[in-house]
C-alpha cells in the first residue's frame, strides 16, 4: 500500500497553500499559481476543494502584497510534512476530499480507528485484548483459519487469546507479525514497522521471505527485504498505554512525530533541528506541556498559529 497518494492536482493545490501562506510569496510566485489554476480544471477544482475542507481558514487573498508576513514555514518545505500534517486536521471533519479510494479514505473508514488524543481498548470476539495508540486505523479479518490485522497507521497493544488452530498476525505495508499466546507492540512508521515483543514470543518477516524469531524484550523493524533486530530493548515504546512518551537518544523529529496523534493540526520542524537529540518523558495528554519542556531544555523555538500550524525551530 503506498501511503499518502493523493491526486496530483491535490497535492499541488496542498502545495501552493503552504507557500502563498508562507509570508514569501512575491508578485512572481502568485502568477505562477494564477498559470497553475488555468492550467487545468482540474487544478481550479482542487483547489475550491481545498479551501472548503479547510473551513476558510486557508483562504488565500490571490495578488495581495500582505500574506501573513510573519515567517510561517521554511522554503525548502517537504511535501512528505505537509501531507502528514493535513491528515491530522480536525477541520476537514468528514470532508473525504482526497477521494474515496485514497489510502486516507480507507484510515477514514478502517474497522477500528482513534482520532487526536484518543486512546482506546476493546476485547475481540476471540477474547484478545487490542490497544489502540492516538491516530491509529485497522481491519479486523477473522476467518476460520485465521485472525488477521491490517494496520494501517499507528500503533497497537495486543495480548492475544491462544487459539491452536488460528495463528494472528497483525500485517502493515512492510510485513507481518505473528504470535500465539502472546502480547506485542507493532507500529507503522514512515516506510517501515516497528515490532516489539513484550511477554512470550513473536516472528517477524517481510514479504521478501526474511524472518525472525523474536523473544520477550526484542524489537525488530521491518523495512524493504529486512528484519532488523534492535540491538537494546524497546519495552519502553508501549509507554503511551500509561499517557507517557519515553524518549531515549531520538531526534527531535521522532520525538514530533510520536506528538502528532495529540495535537490537531499540522506540526513541521526546520531540517536545522529535526536531528537534534532528545532524552526524557513526556505527557502525551498535554501535548502544550511536552512542547514546552522541549522548548526550555534544547535551542529551539516551538511558534504557534492557533491550532491548525505549529511549527519548531531554531532559537
Amino acid at each position: 500500500m503506498s501511503r499518502g497518494a493523493l491526486d496530483p492536482a491535490a497535492e499541488q493545490a496542498i502545495a501552493w497553500m503552504v507557500r502563498l501562506r508562507s509570508g514569501r510569496a512575491d508578485a512572481r510566485q502568485e502568477a505562477r499559481f494564477e498559470r497553475w489554476l488555468a492550467q487545468d480544471s482540474a487544478n481550479l477544482q482542487a483547489w475550491e476543494q481545498l479551501q472548503r475542507g479547510m473551513g476558510g481558514h486557508y483562504e488565500v487573498a490571490r495578488r495581495a502584497p500582505q500574506v501573513l508576513r510573519d515567517t510561517l514555514l521554511q522554503p525548502q518545505m517537504r511535501r512528505r510534512d505537509v501531507l502528514r500534517g493535513l491528515g491530522g486536521l480536525t477541520l476537514l471533519g468528514g470532508a473525504l476530499w482526497l477521494g474515496a479510494h485514497s489510502d486516507s479514505a480507507r484510515m477514514l473508514t478502517a474497522d477500528l480507528r482513534t482520532g487526536t488524543g484518543e486512546r482506546r481498548t476493546v476485547t475481540l470476539v476471540d477474547g484478545s485484548r487490542l490497544s489502540l495508540n492516538a491516530g491509529t486505523s485497522l481491519d479486523i479479518e477473522f476467518s476460520a483459519n485465521q485472525r488477521l490485522l491490517r494496520l494501517y497507521q499507528g500503533a497497537l497493544v495486543i495480548q492475544v487469546a491462544p487459539d491452536a488452530t488460528r495463528p494472528l498476525l497483525v500485517r502493515t505495508e512492510q510485513g507481518d507479525a505473528r504470535a500465539l499466546g502472546t502480547r506485542f507492540l507493532v507500529e507503522q512508521l514512515d516506510g517501515a514497522t516497528r515490532v516489539v515483543v513484550l511477554e512470550h514470543s513473536v516472528r517477524a518477516s517481510v514479504p521478501a521471505g526474511a524472518w525472525l524469531d523474536l523473544a520477550a524484550g526484542q524489537a525488530a523493524v521491518l523495512r524493504g527485504a529486512r528484519v532488523e533486530l534492535a540491538s537494546d530493548s524497546q519495552q519502553y515504546r508501549a509507554d503511551w498505554l500509561e499517557g507517557r512518551l519515553s524518549v531515549l537518544d531520538e531526534p527531535l523529529q521522532a520525538v514530533i512525530d510520536a506528538l502528532r496523534p495529540y495535537r490537531p493540526g499540522l506540526m513541521r520542524v526546520d531540517p536545522e533541528v529535526r536531528n537534534l537529540r532528545v532524552q526524557g518523558v513526556f505527557p502525551l495528554g498535554d501535548s502544550e506541556r511536552a512542547l514546552a519542556a522541549l522548548e526550555d531544555t534544547m535551542p529551539i523555538r516551538v511558534r504557534r498559529y492557533g491550532s491548525w500550524l505549529t511549527l519548531i525551530e531554531s532559537r
